[in-house]
């Protein structure tokens, strides 16, 4: 993750290799997929009937990889809702992509803040407000753009909630799994590109 390369390549977080291109890649597949099968929709008992998962990647996407590729996967992400809308406010860019962006952003920027306390810490909270900023975004545009009275978002609350859990058990786990991972490759030749990675 180049969010790590403070040894003289500051600023570099904002930058993209190929290898970030093919994470942003597969996670936004992960993300269609999931949408398309109807994996990514969990039945849990709350007023919505289910909960989604659609948006992990984008979370696990900012928190790992940095702010650019969890951007590029919010993209993804927010294009396959636009596409694949049932909702008609979801039809609308604003409310369908617009918010998408951010949820990257927002999981590495809490991530980065929360790591040299505990990854799981950094991991988990990266994913309830990554879940939050969806959820947030996505309503509060619904709700500016005249799509929604304020007073129908109420009943998703609960959904929220429990959407958030969800993605922070997920992000936790994941993440513990990509540090194990890469922590097990420090002695690999490519010393410079592991060192870049870890945290």
């Amino acid at each position: 993750m180049t969010t790590n390369s403070e040894g003289g390549r500051r600023g570099s977080v904002f930058s993209l290799n190929v290898r970030q291109i093919v994470i942003a890649g597969i996670l936004g597949g992960i993300a269609i997929f999931l949408g398309a099968t109807r994996l990514g929709f969990i039945p849990v008992p709350n007023l919505a009937g289910n909960a989604t998962i659609i948006h992990v990647p984008v979370i696990l996407g900012g928190a790992l990889e940095g702010p650019v590729v969890g951007t590029i996967v919010g993209g993804i992400f927010g294009i396959f809702s636009f596409i694949q809308a049932e909702v008609p406010f979801f039809r609308d860019p604003l409310v369908s992509i617009l918010p998408r962006l951010f949820i990257g952003v927002v999981a590495w920027a809490v991530f980065v803040g929360l790591r040299r306390w505990s990854i799981d810490l950094a991991s988990a909270v990266a994913g309830i407000l990554g879940s939050l900023t969806n959820t947030v975004g996505v309503l509060g545009m619904a709700v500016l753009l005249g799509y929604l009275p304020l007073a129908a978002v109420v009943p998703i609350v609960p959904q929220a909630i429990v959407e958030a859990i969800i993605a922070a058990v997920v992000t936790v786990v994941v993440v513990r799994g990509v540090m194990l991972f890469r922590s097990g490759r420090t002695t690999a030749p490519e010393e410079k590109s592991d060192e870049e990675r870890r945290y």
